[in-house]
């Protein structure tokens, strides 16, 4: 069997950037991927600007008593300051030529006659912010290859970019293959079940910024699936199934696969979540989850959805934990030979964070992914006492 690490290398080393880029307004870029770095054609902030309402000085002038030369709101052009004076100004308004010093309003007292004297000390470069201190012209403020968060688009707004060029949104078409399987709203009769795994993968893969072509539920014949799997691939960069990918003589997946393009069928040392398939079918990218609702579920959050990232053109991260936390659990019969994932959620106990477990663990109970919050990652043959500190994976 493969380790996570390696599958995880081998998918990310077959993640093609996409060809495809679309310009878009600000407005319409969150959760897009950048493709191309953003380079800054101007300083921000463009000026030595006031940090708040005050007095703009000499700091050298500052102990005496000065007269009010100027008044310099935001977005106005002020005069150098006359020698002995004070600027009254504004947070955000340019500092005028001359002065080295911003006095903040609250220390300063106004005099009958309109001049003002100072409180505090007053020290030159004091509440200014210096042209170019967040963005120096010339530098790159997004990186190629990140997703847009809302953040990110103002920054590119604060640099004056209306649009922003993204690599073209992925387009993933997915079908469901399994006699058995009904749609919910159906009544489901003897030896049929509910097609759950349609609707926690749609909706997965459209929360990434895919565009998803829903094929639904395929007839379990090898003609019906090797149809099905020349349509997708004609219209999608990606198709993905679930189930159908073993070697029964009932599971007609990999067989469509093999005839209509390649196929590597890889046993991973994971639990739950063997096997897992991967390919290539025409010009698009295969990908085979297992029919199993819980193993679907967690191959698609530990490898699946970072394979879906790159190939985005997003620059995909180290695979770290989100945290450390101590288990409130025990787990003493641990897999000897397979990573294990448990479904954990955390929780309040004692004045602290701790990792509470799923009682049933098993790789059918899709109750434990709706309960869990996040994955815990054991090594094999790694027990669990309460009080050991285990590392938490986003679900």
């Amino acid at each position: 069997m493969q380790t996570v690490e390696q599958t995880r290398d081998w998918l990310l080393s077959r993640a093609r950037v996409p060809a495809r880029t679309d310009t878009v307004d600000l407005l319409a870029a969150a959760g897009r991927v950048l493709a191309q770095d953003l380079v800054s054609t101007l300083a921000v902030p463009p000026c030595d600007n006031s940090a708040m309402d005050g007095y703009a000085v000499r700091a050298a002038d500052a102990a005496a008593t000065l007269p009010v030369s100027q008044r310099i709101p935001a977005g106005s052009v002020p005069q150098p300051l006359l020698p002995a004076s004070a600027a009254r100004i504004f947070t955000g308004a340019p500092v005028p030529p001359q002065a080295d010093a911003v006095v903040m309003q609250e220390q300063a007292e106004v005099q009958p006659d309109g001049s003002v004297c100072f409180t505090a000390p007053v020290l030159a470069g004091q509440n200014i912010r210096r042209r170019g201190e967040d963005i120096a012209e010339g530098q790159t403020v997004l990186a190629c290859g990140q997703r847009l968060r809302d953040a990110d688009l103002g920054l590119a707004a604060s640099v004056g970019v209306a649009q922003l060029q993204v690599y073209s949104q992925l387009r993933v078409a997915v079908f469901f293959t399994g006699d058995e399987l009904v749609e919910p709203g159906t009544p489901a009769g003897a030896g049929k079940i509910y097609n759950s795994n349609r609707y926690w993968l749609v909706p997965a893969l459209r929360a990434l910024g895919c565009q998803v072509l829903d094929l639904g539920i395929i007839p379990d014949t090898l003609a019906a699936t090797r149809q099905a799997l020349r349509d997708a691939a004609a219209e999608a960069d990606v198709v993905m199934t679930c189930g159908g990918v073993s070697v029964g003589e009932e599971d007609h997946v990999k067989a469509a696969v093999e005839a209509e393009g390649e196929l590597q069928l890889w046993k991973i040392a994971i639990k739950p979540g063997k096997p897992l398939a991967s390919g290539r079918v025409g010009g698009a990218d295969f990908i085979g989850l297992p029919g199993n609702p819980v193993s679907g579920y967690v191959t698609f959050a530990v490898l699946v959805r970072d394979f879906l990232r790159a190939r985005m053109g997003e620059v995909v991260p180290a695979w770290q934990p989100l945290y450390y936390l101590p288990a409130a659990f025990d787990w003493r019969k641990p897999d000897t030979r397979r990573e294990e994932y448990l479904r954990v959620r955390v929780a309040q106990q004692g004045g602290r964070l701790v990792l509470q477990r799923y009682p049933n663990q098993g790789s059918g109970v899709l109750t434990s992914c709706a309960w869990a919050d996040a994955l815990v990652r054991l090594q094999p043959g790694q027990q669990v006492q309460p009080g050991d500190v285990l590392p938490v994976y986003a679900l």
